[in-house]
């Protein structure tokens, strides 16, 4: 089998082509993706080149990790069957020379059925935020966590963040936003220049930004023994002045990816009408119109998030 895809041959070098597909197996899946999302967290390093390198990186790659779409082939023992939709976490079943590192970016993937997550077909383009979904709710679960209190962005992840925290039962928490066009959009909670908000007594402040050389500023916002969470992705070294920190007694806890867990909780909370993901997706392109909405996605600061159509590609 081939299938169109997305190239990243190099830094800011985005192109459409097709590549080869292996063979499924017995436990695979094969999903013709109508959505995919393309993440300012990763994606975004990759298309600049500052990727710290980790095992598997390189080029050609075929990105993207967000993709939603239907079952066309199943194997009769995964539990899956042609016609359901599912959210895919990207793949890596391509030949030829390309790379699948996170290769969500294809019209046609084969996939293990252990990886995907079965969704109502309904959720159309906002079943590819799944993920980011999942990111948000894992950096808030896990035992004796405190729910945040402050939000340092208000971009996708920020929003999710403050969505599952008043999902949770919590407080509305107070969000930073630098940017004054991301200020609007908040339901339930209030958003602020961080300029404007005198309060230094913060008990979890969750840093959905990734902006480097913060650290020192929060810290001078947290309360006697408050927590400061990193859910962004950093590409240089994290340092902040000690006697600060040491003076607050502060913690530092960094949250990863998402697990499987978190995918079918958030799932669930989707499904029950607790989390909603309307609103998130600001901006929508053709896959074949791959190279400009890359572009868009990641210089254009009123794209939230960009949804790449792959309805009509062949």
């Amino acid at each position: 089998m081939e299938t169109q895809v997305v190239i990243m041959s190099g830094p800011k070098a985005i192109s459409t082509g097709t590549a080869g597909l292996t063979d499924p197996g017995p436990g695979d899946l094969v999903v013709d993706i109508a959505y995919s999302g393309i993440s300012t967290g990763t994606e975004k390093l990759f298309w600049l080149g500052t990727m710290p390198p980790f095992p598997g990186m390189g080029y050609p790659l075929v990105p993207g990790y967000e993709s939603f779409g239907e079952v066309v082939q199943a194997a009769p023992d995964t539990g899956f069957r042609p016609g359901d939709h599912v959210f895919v976490p990207g793949a890596n079943c391509f030949t030829g020379g390309v790379r699948g590192l996170f290769g969500g970016a294809s019209k046609r993937l084969v996939t293990a059925a252990s990886r995907v997550c079965r969704l109502d077909a309904a959720i159309g383009p906002e079943g590819a935020l799944l993920a980011l979904a999942a990111t948000a709710r894992h950096a808030l679960a896990g035992f004796d966590n405190a729910l945040p209190d402050l939000i340092v962005g208000h971009g996708t992840l920020g929003r999710l963040l403050a969505r599952l925290t008043l999902a949770a039962g919590g407080k509305p928490p107070m969000v930073w936003e630098t940017n004054p066009a991301r200020r609007s959009g908040a339901v339930g909670y209030e958003v602020l220049d961080p300029e404007a908000d005198p309060r230094r007594d913060y008990k979890a402040i969750y840093d959905a930004s990734g902006a480097p050389g913060l650290i020192d500023q929060l810290v001078g916002r947290l309360g006697k023994g408050g927590e400061l969470v990193l859910c962004g992705f950093y590409t240089v070294p994290v340092s902040f002045a000690f006697v600060p920190a040491f003076m607050k007694e502060m913690r530092l806890r960094i949250a990863a990816e998402w697990q499987p867990a978190d995918l079918s909780a958030t799932r669930a909370l989707i499904e029950s009408g607790a989390l909603s993901l309307d609103g998130l997706i600001t901006h929508r392109r053709p896959a074949a119109e791959a190279a400009e909405a890359y572009q868009t996605a990641f210089e254009n600061p009123d794209c939230l998030k960009m949804i790449l159509d792959w309805k009509d590609a062949k």
